[in-house]
């Protein structure tokens, strides 16, 4: 049963994810939280080697195969690190999860939506978060925020690609219930106080126990490690 507390952070490449979840990590920390950082895919020895594989510019994937590696890699994340974590009553932060799947391979790659909501359910056994929150991002910023940066095997698609990624993140979070949008195009500390006011109330109501202390979770999640993106 799960006794912990599901936060998922979204959006597409260079959005912030990674530098706000290490934020917000540290600060739950401080306040006495135990919070198990972790991403998708990866999470788990099989998973980072997937994530190499879908990552490596050296690959070109055929978008179903693309889409079922991310689920297999997804299968493992859940049954190793995610479900004994909230089991425990942890609260964890990952950065991406099945609405990643749904904008890139199904919005962006124009696989059917209902197909990978189905892969989707299956690879998590109906686990959902409690909270989605989506850094959105003008296009441009894949680019633009770090150029000197070697980009990887989908940050190099094509910018109609990214665009439909976009378009399907924002138009997704506008359906998917317990998920907000949060312009992502601003002051870091600013995005940051929109997202800590939003996790602050999910876990207020989770009550205390989602403040208590507790032993490290389990194997494989990490509670230091710096996460990066799908």
């Amino acid at each position: 049963m799960k006794k912990g507390v599901f936060i998922v952070l979204e959006g597409a490449d260079k959005s912030g994810k990674s530098t706000q979840a290490l934020r917000l990590a540290r600060e739950l920390r401080a306040g006495g939280t135990d919070v198990v950082h972790t991403r998708e895919p990866g999470g788990t020895s099989f998973a980072e080697a997937v994530r190499k594989v879908l990552l490596d510019t050296r690959h070109s994937v055929h978008p179903l195969a693309e889409l079922l590696l991310y689920e297999a890699s997804r299968v493992q994340h859940t049954e190793e690190v995610l479900r004994p974590a909230l089991a425990q009553g942890a609260v964890v932060l990952c950065e991406r999860y099945t609405l990643s799947t749904l904008a890139y391979q199904g919005c962006g790659r124009g696989l059917p939506l209902p197909m990978v909501q189905s892969l989707n359910r299956i690879a998590t056994s109906g686990l959902q978060p409690d909270l989605t929150v989506v850094l959105d991002v003008p296009d441009s910023c894949l680019r633009s925020r770090d150029p000197k940066r070697k980009l990887d095997r989908l940050e190099r698609e094509a910018s109609d690609f990214h665009a439909r990624v976009r378009a399907g993140y924002r138009s997704l979070a506008k359906r998917l219930p317990r998920t907000v949008l949060i312009d992502s195009d601003r002051p870091i500390d600013e995005v940051y106080a929109d997202l800590h006011a939003r996790v602050e109330r999910v876990l207020a109501d989770h009550g205390p126990s989602a403040r208590r202390s507790r032993k490290p979770p389990v194997r494989g999640a990490s509670k230091s490690r710096k996460t990066r993106r799908h």
